[in-house]
């Protein structure tokens, strides 16, 4: 893996928290996850429920930010068993037993339309969870549900609006993907792509008011890397898709494998709204 060099909000919290202190993967993914919440404006104290939880990834990063007097609820409709190289339930029992776990709640196999809570939380969070959703009406769905739960949101999710060349690869994979689970049923982590004005419209649909957008550097990240290929192992299923699809599919994969290991990962953009 490239180095990375850390900076000093993430060694901060590597000597505070004593996690992740030898994991450099999950470092450089803290880097970014970092960088987002600093964004989102996350204060001490504040109350976070977070929707797509996975294994934590950007959990920490808001239990970092709210402080011991804050805390945060995620929420996932996976089960522990689900992920790899740690399932949900290994990576979130090691942060549970870490300083930040008295701060974070985490529940699993837990369909967010049957989550019942009176507390209205400061902030309700979506962080790269957008495209595990079917359908937009389905994220239509909990954003109004979400409207009546927190006085704010935050959402942050890949965009598809690549800058740089080395961009289009995480790109093409994310289509492949996204067309590969409308002719195979699979749980994988992408389901649907949601572009950021479609985002921008659903969440003034459910009666939010946008007060931020931005984009985040997230071209270092290794998702570009993993995405490619996971997309190149399942290239053979598209063999029961129709004609036309697999010759769109396959001009994708022929995109996508020119980047000869060159390939960078999209960047992320940030909707706040109240």
């Amino acid at each position: 893996m490239k180095s990375i060099e850390l900076n000093e909000s993430v060694t901060t919290f590597l000597s505070t928290h004593r996690l992740f202190e030898e994991d450099e993967i999950q470092q450089v993914q803290l880097l970014h996850r970092l960088d987002l919440v600093k964004a989102f404006g996350i204060e001490k104290g504040m109350s976070i429920i977070e929707i797509g939880c996975g294994q934590g990834d950007t959990t920490v990063a808001l239990a970092d930010a709210v402080g011991k007097d804050g805390k945060v609820i995620g929420i996932d409709i996976a089960s522990r068993n689900y992920g790899s190289p740690l399932t949900l339930g290994q990576a979130t029992d090691l942060i549970k037993k870490s300083a930040l776990g008295e701060r974070i709640t985490f529940h699993f196999e837990m369909d967010f339309d049957t989550f019942d809570s009176n507390e209205v939380f400061d902030i309700a969070v979506l962080s790269h969870s957008s495209w595990y959703f079917k359908r937009p009406e389905d994220l239509l769905r909990y954003f109004k549900k979400l409207r009546k739960m927190a006085k704010r949101i935050c959402f942050a999710e890949w965009d598809l609006d690549f800058t740089h060349i080395d961009q289009h690869s995480h790109f093409c994979a994310a289509s492949i993907q996204a067309l590969y689970s409308n002719f195979v049923n699979n749980d994988g982590n992408i389901q649907n792509l949601f572009h950021k004005i479609q985002i921008q419209e659903l969440l003034e649909k459910a009666d939010f008011h946008i007060e931020k957008q931005c984009t985040v550097n997230a071209m270092y990240l290794q998702d570009a890397k993993w995405e490619k290929s996971y997309t190149n192992s399942i290239r053979e299923e598209f063999v029961d898709a129709p004609p036309m699809i697999q010759s769109m599919v396959n001009s994708y994969y022929e995109l996508m494998n020119t980047s000869n290991d060159n390939e960078q990962s999209l960047n992320s953009f940030i909707i706040c709204a109240r």
